[in-house]
């Protein structure tokens, strides 16, 4: 890969205009052999909103703590992620990429009151079963320290019918100690309305059929977000990563079962059906390398 090219913004691209250019791009196809534009975003001196931070805190189940929510700064970068998948050159259509694994590592806590400087970029094209995947990185400091990262891994089917999952996966096994939520059928709208991620397949029944689901469907980062909100008093102060991977969508409203298990110095935790059985997703928290 070529030396990334970065732009500083003076402000977030509008999600409104980002959500009117991928109807637009909906189209794009990609070539025989995409390749990945070696560009990337800066947003410097993001300062907080208290507003949306505790809009935020509500619609996914964090408390107040004087610290930003591990998933929070995600907020900032997912403007920056549709600027990049929109931009020229870029090999495929927004309105079809499918978010199938997250990491984010948060090197230390994030006071309320620190200003952020935000840069990403793409990255880690690669051909997998019935598609393509690619990444988008994040890096946040602040005072010239780095003190969040992350990975946002998406698929692209092209061509057959299938998924990026492997053939040979073993099945999921039944959880033995969970909580149970109830997630509300407004769930992808108030969350749309804090994030900027307004995709159709999130806000009403109707708007997601057009896209080929019997109904709306939760957002996978308000998943992780939730499952992150449940654990918040046993996250560590030290720096450590939590990996999730997507696995079958949560069609809302919905009963979910959480389920957190200790394991190798961290976590791991799954997020199931009502059958506790289907998984809608499973992470890992680890102390950082």
């Amino acid at each position: 890969m070529s030396e990334v090219k970065f732009r500083e913004l003076r402000n977030a691209p509008p999600m409104v205009i980002n959500f009117a250019k991928a109807v637009l791009r909906a189209t794009v196809k990609p070539g025989s052999n995409p390749t990945l534009p070696d560009i990337g975003l800066r947003l410097n001196d993001v300062a907080l909103d208290e507003k949306h931070l505790a809009a935020y805190r509500k619609v996914c189940g964090f408390a107040a703590d004087g610290k930003l929510p591990v998933t929070y700064p995600h907020m900032h970068a997912f403007p920056l992620h549709m600027a990049l998948i929109l931009s020229d050159g870029f090999p495929f259509p927004a309105m079809g990429l499918v978010h199938v694994r997250n990491s984010i590592t948060q090197y230390r806590p994030i006071s309320e009151r620190e200003q952020l400087n935000v840069k990403c970029f793409l990255g880690n094209l690669t051909k997998v079963d019935k598609g393509y995947e690619f990444s988008i990185f994040t890096s946040i400091s602040t005072g010239g320290e780095r003190v969040w990262e992350s990975e946002s891994v998406n698929f692209f089917r092209s061509g057959g019918g299938g998924s990026s999952k492997k053939k040979d996966a073993p099945k999921p096994q039944p959880a033995t100690d969970t909580v149970e939520w109830k997630v509300p059928g407004d769930t992808g709208r108030r969350y749309g309305a804090v994030s900027g991620d307004r995709n159709p397949i999130h806000l009403y029944p109707l708007s997601a059929k057009l896209f080929g689901f019997k109904r709306q469907i939760a957002h996978g980062m308000w998943s992780k977000a939730r499952c992150l909100a449940e654990l918040q008093n046993q996250l560590p102060e030290e720096a450590f990563t939590v990996d999730v991977q997507f696995k079958l969508p949560m069609f809302i409203p919905a009963t979910v079962k959480f389920e957190n298990k200790p394991a190798d110095g961290g976590s791991d935790f799954r997020l199931l059906a009502k059958d506790g059985i289907k998984p809608h997703l499973a992470g890992q928290i680890r102390p950082a390398e």
